[in-house]
């Protein structure tokens, strides 16, 4: 059987629940990967999961980075494989969007606005607090953001 390029999409995690956060990627371009193998660990506002492959292959492209929220359906991997049960994902001709560059650092002496797990916000939220405008937030959250954990420290300091 000859070898095709499949596009990996996030999967689906219910009605409720449309954007996932990458947490953490386990391999890069040119891992031979095995079905089941672990490719990244993902977070959606309700819980945190390993994602696995579909499929034995080679990871040809990854198309998200640790910190960086995406769609549910969105391609994270482009894989090459034998495996005929993913037929249905099969890549386009049509080259992939180039990720856009990350938010360039803040200035010394800058306070950059901070970045949230989905489970901070709905935290922050639910306490009455503005996330928009909140400082002196530690972050100790994945890539720099803003955890739940976070929110429940700040909360109980405030008392």
């Amino acid at each position: 059987m000859p070898n095709f390029i499949v596009d990996i999409p996030l999967p689906s995690m219910g009605a409720t629940v449309s954007e996932l956060t990458i947490i953490h990627l386990v391999v890069a371009p040119g891992a031979v990967v095995a079905k089941g193998q672990k490719l990244a660990d993902l977070e959606s506002d309700k819980s945190a999961f390993e994602f696995e492959s579909p499929a034995a292959g080679t990871i040809l492209e990854v198309r998200g980075q640790p910190g960086q929220v995406k769609r549910s359906g969105e391609t994270l991997f482009r894989m090459e494989t034998a495996d005929q049960s993913l037929q249905h994902l099969a890549a386009a001709a049509v080259p992939a969007p180039a990720e856009t560059a990350p938010a360039p650092a803040a200035p010394a002496g800058v306070a950059r606005p901070l970045v949230w797990t989905p489970r901070a916000l709905k935290l922050a939220q639910g306490a009455g607090l503005d996330p928009a405008t909140l400082t002196g937030m530690e972050a100790t959250g994945p890539g720099g953001r803003v955890s739940g954990d976070d929110v429940l420290r700040y909360l109980a300091g405030r008392k």
